[in-house]
């Protein structure tokens, strides 16, 4: 059961596996995307019918009619990455070994819809995956198995996903045969897990009054989606400014938001603590430009500012 990008690795996994055998794909339905609002299937649906493997798509996970038909498929175990609904009691009850969550955090630590932007976001130097035997919780259940990997400079958390995604398959294959026969004995998660709440565009908006290493964390851990942005006043008004890389100028200091450096290193901009570095942004309308590349264009001088709000009015 899965439906975001995340849980292709772990089908594509489970399907090459000998040992195992895939019945059904389970799957929200399809969704109205684009300007045309043309419905789109789920990337999970998109490599499931590439596999020839049966899809089946519930408008709701905790109906009857599905719960049914998931009923006769007699399955030994339902594996579930990134669906997108709740699991009623019935289903977790549903097979002999139970139902199996890849979540992308090291539990308890970020449960949750977001925890690959909220590792990032602050500064945890790895992260990892856990296999947990699902409960009624949000992601409460016993953890079965766990793999761990640092989180790099240069990581975002499109890159973390990525590999994320690939490390929580090769542990799905691993832990179910150990599962099977007895060798792995459940335990109960620790004390203190924290949660990792949904992400909103508006968690992108920089405050210059933060330290450099927060707004470059935020940076990275909110890129591709929902982006980091700025404002820069032009005349006429204010333009969304949208910051795809940076790094910290820790040699840098001054006022929040004001420019204390503009060539062809970078855009250097004072924060709470240091300066940042802008290597890569995009502005309204335009697209993703290097800062040498966005300066030619669009002219910026030391002692202009880069703001938290659009033009009032």
């Amino acid at each position: 059961m899965g439906t975001a990008e995340l849980a292709c690795a772990s089908l594509e996994a489970l399907s090459n596996a000998p040992e195992f055998q895939v019945v059904a794909v389970v799957t929200q339905p399809d969704k109205p995307k684009g300007r045309d609002l043309k419905l789109q299937p789920s990337a999970v649906k998109q490599l499931a019918l590439k596999l020839n493997l049966p899809v089946l798509q519930p408008v709701k996970a905790r109906s009857q009619d599905f719960i049914g038909t998931l009923g006769h498929l007699t399955p030994d175990l339902i594996a579930v990455v990134a669906y997108g609904q709740i699991l009623p009691q019935a289903i977790l009850d549903l097979p002999k070994l139970g139902c199996l969550n890849v979540h992308t955090s090291l539990l308890p630590k970020y449960r949750g819809a977001a925890p690959i932007q909220w590792a990032i976001l602050n500064d945890e130097a790895e992260t990892g995956v856990t296999i947990m035997q699902m409960d009624a919780g949000l992601d409460t259940g016993a953890i079965l198995s766990q793999t761990t990997t640092p989180i790099e400079p240069g990581d975002t958390s499109q890159t973390l996903h990525d590999r994320l995604a690939l490390l929580g398959s090769e542990l799905l294959v691993q832990t179910i045969p150990n599962l099977a026969v007895g060798t792995i004995v459940p335990r109960k998660q620790p004390d203190g897990g924290s949660y990792a709440r949904k992400i909103s565009k508006e968690d992108g908006r920089i405050q210059w009054t933060d330290p450099a290493r927060k707004i470059w964390n935020q940076i990275r851990a909110f890129t591709p989606w929902p982006g980091v942005f700025t404002y820069q006043e032009i005349e006429g008004g204010r333009r969304l400014l949208k910051i795809w890389n940076a790094e910290i100028a820790e040699n840098s200091s001054g006022e929040p938001g004001k420019i204390l450096l503009a060539d062809k290193s970078g855009i250097v901009i004072g924060c709470g603590e240091n300066g940042l570095r802008i290597l890569a942004v995009q502005k309204e309308g335009g697209r993703r430009l290097s800062a040498q590349e966005f300066l030619a264009g669009n002219p910026l001088r030391s002692g202009d500012r880069l703001l938290h709000e659009p033009a009032q009015g």
